[in-house]
């Protein structure tokens, strides 16, 4: 059959104009208007965020509902992290996520305990044979939480395409009411190379902004020279809430030309350590505030960019005036503009700032070993991303590695020889990160062989050996030792380890293993009577509890049960 020659011109517009992202396909996964505590693509530390936090009115329990008809294909249940985290993959090809979740509905949770039981263990990750825990477009899956490294009762909510990228799940209309432009808090400007300069100066500089009252900024003008680049902090308010959120897109032009856009659609996980290279890590580091970078930094492998010219930067000649906007979008396209007005002018007296030279010097693409004392520490070739001084230093088993605002692209390796100590003391022993003001030992994964402790981090900073001769704490919260416990729903028990942390646990009731659910951010283990393992009458309690050096304690009880 013969098409028609207007129809044969109409069927690619319709094809090209068709939003890639199916509108109707997925629901609210809440019974409750969305309203949001984060939003897709937010800077966190260390990675972008995955999804959207959807609130749930400060309440646990709410019903979390299937976006779409599928099966559940993974279900992950961890005390960090995610913590209780749900997987469903719908026909269409993407995957919802439903993460910090309190509990399972009664399917899917019963398909999870038989597991939890048979591995003998409260963490676990399972793959559902497809036809397991087929699931309908509004079926009741979960209940939302605050489990896992959540700092408050929600739901995060992700769409993942068939090659685990999250997208923003905006895109899809999972939405809500914004009408507030983004906020722009900072502004700062860069001098790129050697003869590159701004306001008299060789170092960055943070530029004055004056509001214009319809959320527009104009920035103080600026002298400069050479090739420059320009940095911001911005967030983003909806209507509903007043957290601070991230933005969905960012826009510069020079002289009217577009030559930087970033857009938060979606990204990789392999990708999301390079966040680090996005943001000013040295003031993150420092001072805590985010500079989202408007040039693409060497060693930058983000996808997020687009319509670049010379990777963001500009170059300003002298005697020259010239004009760059920034442009800070929300997904419903609310915008706020900065304008800086830059005065081209090479001056013949420049402030410049030396760098902090030291004995050691790491090439970003060379592999080097550092040793003092009793400490070695492995940088592998690209561990960085550039080349710098490094401050290497030990003393009385303290190591410093600084500048901390030197951001690491993948792990290095810290090394203390213990042989020096006595051999009754060694297993005491771990790799403690000093952190905060007053450099508070904080555990970092420690492992030993022979004489040697090591710790793999990206942490650049102070480091120590701390000796951990105390063992945890266990206290029962909801009974105590030969009580009846006939009408009692749960059995509760509060674990603590001031130094090296908790490593491992394990519960029994007459000698049989039983599920005790672990929130550490309130250092409880819960157990559920409705799992059925104790019995009518007499039942002992016992409880093991081991540190990360291998100190243990063991609690036991008798209680009674109708």
């Amino acid at each position: 059959m013969r098409i028609p020659l207007f129809l044969f011109l109409f069927i690619p517009f319709v094809l090209f104009s068709q939003n890639p992202y199916p509108q109707d396909y997925f629901s609210n996964p809440l019974e409750i208007p969305i309203v949001l505590a984060g939003t897709f693509a937010e800077l966190r530390s260390n990675h972008f965020h995955s999804g959207l936090d959807i609130k749930t009115q400060q309440r646990e329990g709410l019903k979390v509902l299937s976006a779409a008809d599928g099966f559940v294909s993974r279900i992950k249940i961890s005390p960090f992290g995610y913590g209780k985290a749900l997987y469903i993959t719908h026909p269409n090809g993407y995957t919802t996520v439903y993460a910090h979740l309190s509990k399972l509905s009664p399917k899917i949770e019963a398909y999870l305990k038989e597991r939890q039981y048979e591995a003998e263990s409260y963490g676990i990750e399972l793959f559902p044979p497809i036809k397991a825990l087929l699931v309908d477009k509004g079926e009741l899956v979960a209940y939302s939480g605050n489990t896992g490294s959540s700092g408050g009762p929600h739901l995060h909510f992700e769409i993942r395409d068939k090659n685990e990228h999250p997208l923003n799940p905006m895109l899809f209309g999972i939405n809500t009411k914004d009408t507030n432009k983004p906020t722009i808090s900072s502004l700062y400007a860069y001098p790129i190379g050697e003869n590159a300069q701004i306001n008299k100066s060789d170092s960055k500089q943070k530029i004055r902004l004056r509001a214009q009252g319809n959320g527009n900024f104009v920035a103080e003008p600026i002298e400069a020279f050479g090739k420059i680049g320009f940095g911001i902090e911005t967030v983003d308010r909806q209507d509903l809430a007043y957290n601070n959120n991230g933005v969905y897109n960012i826009q510069t032009q020079f002289n009217g030309q577009t030559n930087f856009e970033i857009d938060f659609k979606s990204f990789s996980f392999l990708e999301t350590n390079d966040i680090n290279r996005l943001i000013d890590y040295d003031i993150y580091k420092n001072e805590r505030d985010r500079i989202q970078k408007l040039f693409i930094d060497t060693n930058n492998e983000l996808s997020l960019y687009k319509n670049t010219t010379d990777q963001g930067y500009i170059t300003i000649t002298d005697s020259t005036s010239a004009v760059y906007k920034i442009k800070v979008s929300d997904f419903e396209g609310n915008a706020s503009w900065i304008t800086v007005s830059i005065d081209g002018k090479e001056n013949s007296t420049v402030l410049k700032t030396p760098p902090a030279v030291t004995p050691y010097y790491l090439y970003e693409n060379k592999a080097s070993t550092l040793t003092e004392e009793n400490v070695t520490v492995n940088f592998y070739r690209n561990t960085f991303y550039e080349d710098f001084f490094i401050d290497f230093k030990v003393s009385n088993d303290t190591l410093q590695l600084l500048p901390i605002g030197q951001a690491a692209r993948k792990n290095f390796s810290i090394a203390f020889d213990i042989s020096k100590y006595k051999e009754a003391d060694k297993d005491q022993f771990f790799i403690a990160e000093l952190v905060g003001y007053k450099k508070s030992p904080s555990y970092s994964k420690t492992t030993r062989t022979d004489n040697t402790l090591i710790t793999y981090t990206k942490d650049l900073g102070y480091y120590t050996l701390v000796s951990d001769t105390i063992a945890p704490t266990i206290v029962p919260t909801n009974f105590k030792n030969d009580q009846w416990l006939s009408s009692a729903k749960t059995l509760q028990v509060k674990i603590t380890d001031d130094m090296s942390g908790i490593s491992d646990y394990r519960a029994t009731i007459n000698g049989k293993w039983i599920l005790m659910e672990y929130e550490y951010k309130n250092n409880t283990l819960t157990y559920h009577f409705s799992d059925g393992m104790s019995t009518t009458g007499q039942n002992d309690f016992k409880l093991i509890v081991i540190d990360n050096v291998g100190n243990s304690s063991t609690f036991e009880a008798r209680f009674h049960r109708k």
